[in-house]
């Protein structure tokens, strides 16, 4: 039996594995080997058969921002789950490992008296996807409040400790691979009011309540904003709100978000972010870039 025979038969991995419920648009086909790792224990078992040597690999948090090919990801997927889900509070540093919801780290932050990190509580992802794509909200990113992160090569299984500098962090970017897993974070925060803390996480709450369209399928922002101005005002401004193809249209509330329905497929989600992605740049001259990650999918 080979390793990875043990490891299917352990169920620690498994094969053709469903992605589409673990992604927020709940659409696309299977992967070829899923792995969900509760471990370092068992995040270096996967490592030691070489499947991220052998073939492409995803690492998956929340899925806040991914869309799988409908024809899946011939690819070993990784998912951390277990002590990985963690969040510790140690004065004002906050750590939480790479797949705890950052909601949840900005209210244990705030439950221990310490703020400046209510404004993860408008990111609908995990401490490892706010590491690796900077993410924001309300004026405010991951580098603003990051002292360090732990990062793996599933690859090598080399273990490193990052500071924002180290991974050149900027609007919506990093420089990590592919192949780079972030096992957890640290933060910043400082001494304050958690009444006060609790009263600014209602209002980022309010705030995306009134003006991004909740309750329904969609994977948040689509485009990054151009330096001109936002993209979702862009796209508005071209009348294409309510713009549908297949299962998918523009959201009539906030232009940078695409909302699909229950038939909607991932193809149709791409052939939406094409259309309007060319339709802006031929009317406004501004090419927009997508914040959403494409997976799976033909070039």
């Amino acid at each position: 039996m080979t390793d990875i025979d043990t490891l299917l038969a352990d169920g620690l991995v498994i094969a053709d594995a469903p992605l589409g419920p673990l992604t927020t648009y709940k659409a696309g086909g299977p992967a070829r080997f899923l792995a969900t790792i509760d471990s370092l224990a068992d995040l270096e078992r996967v490592i030691a058969t070489g499947l991220a040597e052998s073939m492409e690999v995803l690492v998956l948090g929340r899925g806040s921002n991914l869309v799988v090919a409908d024809s899946g990801f011939h690819g070993l997927v990784i998912r951390l789950g277990g002590e990985f889900l963690d969040i510790e509070v140690d004065g004002t540093l906050v750590t939480g490992g790479g797949a705890a919801p950052l909601p949840r780290l900005a209210r244990a932050a705030v439950d221990h008296g310490v703020l400046g990190l209510e404004f993860f509580v408008g990111v609908p992802g995990s401490v490892g996807g706010a590491v690796r794509q900077n993410a924001g909200c309300f004026g405010v990113e991951t580098t603003d409040r990051l002292i360090s992160a732990q990062v793996i090569d599933i690859r090598t299984g080399d273990r490193r400790t990052t500071t924002p500098e180290d991974l050149e962090l900027a609007y919506r970017h990093s420089n990590l691979k592919t192949t780079d897993l972030v096992l957890g974070a640290t933060f910043q925060g400082e001494r304050g009011d958690s009444d006060q803390g609790r009263d600014l996480m209602r209002e980022v709450t309010r705030w995306r309540r009134d003006h991004q369209p909740g309750g329904t399928l969609n994977a948040g922002s689509v485009f990054k904003n151009p330096s001109a101005m936002p993209a979702g005002r862009l796209i508005d401004d071209l009348g294409l709100k309510g713009t549908r193809i297949g299962g998918v249209s523009v959201s009539t509330k906030h232009a940078n978000f695409f909302v699909a329905g229950p038939d909607a497929t991932s193809d149709d989600i791409r052939r939406l972010v094409e259309h309007i992605k060319d339709t802006v740049f031929e009317r406004s001259g501004t090419m927009l870039e997508p914040e959403i990650q494409f997976v799976g999918f033909e070039e």
